[in-house]
């Protein structure tokens, strides 16, 4: 059976749901997309509210809201119990239709890029991050995809802050990124994203990351009882005071602890379905190393990322791009068919995927990047 790109990915996504589920575990995927609008003459103004009960009408598990920059907007996904395979599915489908919304409401045109060239004007003033400075010069905006990870157990209590397993997660997140870059970076915009501080000198205006670290503030950061901004995690208000005040709350991080996957890049060009794959994978891999009781290996704190798509050759030597680095790593496709293989082993009900079917999709991949053949119609 012949299957395609989409197809695959997503019977290999149900494939190890049920995985993890053998492992006793829930695993939740959440995301987070950025954008912009372009609105001319005669278009209406954006009314979020209108966009989001157009969501709910396609039974999209989110909501719309606007972000800093002027024209800018988030995805942001909701906490509905989803699996990762409605996830990638919702994501899926606003990256595809939104504009089809925005057509219908007469607001303009929809932006999903990496970087949107001069999409505001203004620049911080020294030391602060809320007030802008005489100095109105282009700001190229930045837009990321995040992605939240997190696991929980058949009482519905969450993985991450037992038995060092967030810990674990994270330093699997780390290992796996640099040669999976391909899979969160799919453009070659996406690595100009990443100079935009250094070569704009816009450091005070943009916090995007821009390489692979840990911690709770790192690109592949692992929020428990701080945020990446040191704020309190799971803050739940108790009481409020008359003006909406709240006035008594209680911390329970426990329930909010995740990771979040902060170095993915906005884009047409992103494929939601096998960015969960890629996000189950580690889970599968995080849960065996938890089972067999491993040592948590040494983090890498910080991995300096690809700097193109493609190989950058000097007299010396060749730094591999983002498509070689992933076209020469075993783990991903060797992974899904070593899963393949063993359900097929311990049980008795057929697994309905090709043995190979880590390769195949890995080759569904890097087609897009391969040359395509020109053809010469005979005169």
């Amino acid at each position: 059976m012949e299957y395609s790109k989409q197809h695959l990915a997503l019977a290999i996504i149900e494939f190890l749901q049920d995985v993890i589920t053998s492992h006793g575990y829930q695993a939740k995927v959440h995301f987070e997309l950025e954008g912009c609008y372009q609105q001319s003459t005669g278009h209406k103004k954006v009314c979020f509210e209108t966009l989001n009960q157009w969501l709910t009408v396609y039974d999209i598990q989110g909501q719309l809201i606007p972000e800093y920059w002027r024209n800018q907007w988030e995805f942001v996904s909701a906490f509905a119990g989803q699996t990762p395979a409605k996830e990638a599915k919702n994501l899926a489908f606003v990256i595809k239709h939104l504009q089809s919304a925005f057509d219908k409401f007469h607001y303009g045109t929809v932006v999903i890029k990496p970087v949107v060239w001069s999409g505001d004007r203004g620049k911080m003033a020294a030391g602060s991050r809320q007030i802008f400075s005489r100095d109105t010069r282009s700001v190229h905006i930045p837009n990321a995809i995040q992605m939240n990870v997190s696991v929980i157990d058949q009482a519905g209590n969450n993985l991450m802050v037992e038995q060092s397993f967030g810990e674990r997660l994270q330093a699997q997140f780390i290992a796996t990124s640099l040669a999976c870059s391909l899979l969160y970076l799919p453009e070659e915009e996406a690595f100009e994203r990443f100079a935009l501080k250094t070569q704009y000198g816009l450091f005070d205006e943009l916090c995007s990351p821009y390489d692979i670290s840990g911690g709770h503030q790192g690109s592949i950061a692992f929020y428990k009882d701080k945020g990446k901004h040191n704020q309190v995690m799971g803050v739940e208000p108790l009481l409020y005071g008359a003006d909406q005040q709240v006035l008594l709350s209680q911390q329970n991080w426990q329930a909010t602890a995740r990771i979040e996957h902060r170095l993915g890049a906005a884009s047409q060009h992103y494929d939601p379905y096998i960015n969960v794959i890629f996000a189950l994978l580690n889970i599968i891999e995080a849960l065996e190393s938890m089972a067999a009781n491993q040592t948590i290996e040494h983090v890498i704190q910080v991995q300096t990322l690809p700097s193109s798509l493609h190989d950058q050759k000097n007299v010396t030597n060749t730094t591999y791009g983002a498509i070689s680095l992933f076209a020469n790593d075993t783990w991903f496709a060797e992974k899904i068919d070593q899963l393949i293989v063993h359900a097929r082993n311990v049980q008795s009900h057929v697994i309905d995927l090709p043995h190979d079917a880590g390769a195949q999709l890995k080759q569904h991949i890097l087609a897009r990047y391969q040359p395509q053949p020109v053809i010469i119609s005979a005169v």
